[in-house]
């Protein structure tokens, strides 16, 4: 059984740290850009309501969510797209994007568990997982959190069918991302007034 690597130094942590705080205010900076500016607003229905733009979304939320070490925010493009197109097709395309997206961690897991086995994290989420199997995952998928990720490396090195993975994570995301949605759109129509 191989050691877990060590980790990162500190300046690739803090650059992670950087770049997550980045994409996190341009993300904040791109709504308030389309959603303030009535002709870019008009712009971006148009394009959300098209099928072109459900087949954007669903692109965008996939390479979201394929990045395992840094967050890239899949769920504010879901709010953003939801304030002006339909919040039901924006949910679905963007959860099945995120579902598939995910995947990434489950082949990560599965071709290198050897590398993750004596973490901590591992440990403790593994236990989970041989527990309560797809519960785990969908729990996971359904909330917001930062450590799916994990979850889809112990899945794959844990050999949870993968076809079990996938579905599981598809149900979970796309509830996640219709609520979202739905949240979103009524709290924009709210805040307008």
């Amino acid at each position: 059984m191989a050691a877990v690597p060590p980790p990162p130094p500190p300046q690739r942590l803090r650059l992670i740290q950087i770049l997550t705080i980045l994409i996190l205010l341009f993300a904040f900076a791109a709504t308030v850009f389309f959603l303030f500016d009535a002709e870019r607003r008009a712009q971006l229905e148009n394009l959300i309501n098209s099928p072109l733009g459900l087949i954007v979304i669903f692109f965008l939320s996939l390479i979201s969510n394929a990045t395992l070490i840094l967050p890239v925010p899949g769920i504010a493009l879901t709010a953003l797209a939801a304030t002006a197109g339909n919040p039901l097709a924006i949910g679905i395309a963007a959860g099945l994007g995120q579902a598939l997206g995910e995947t990434t961690g489950y082949l990560a897991g599965y071709s290198g568990q050897q590398l993750i086995e004596n973490s901590p994290r591992y440990a403790r989420m593994a236990s989970w997982m041989q527990r309560y199997g797809a519960l785990t995952i969908f729990v996971l998928a359904v909330i917001p959190n930062p450590v799916f990720d994990v979850a889809g490396i112990v899945a794959g090195a844990l050999r949870m069918r993968f076809w079990l993975y996938l579905s599981v994570t598809i149900v979970g995301k796309t509830l996640k991302n219709v609520a979202l949605a739905y949240a979103a759109a009524t709290g924009f129509d709210w805040l307008m007034g």
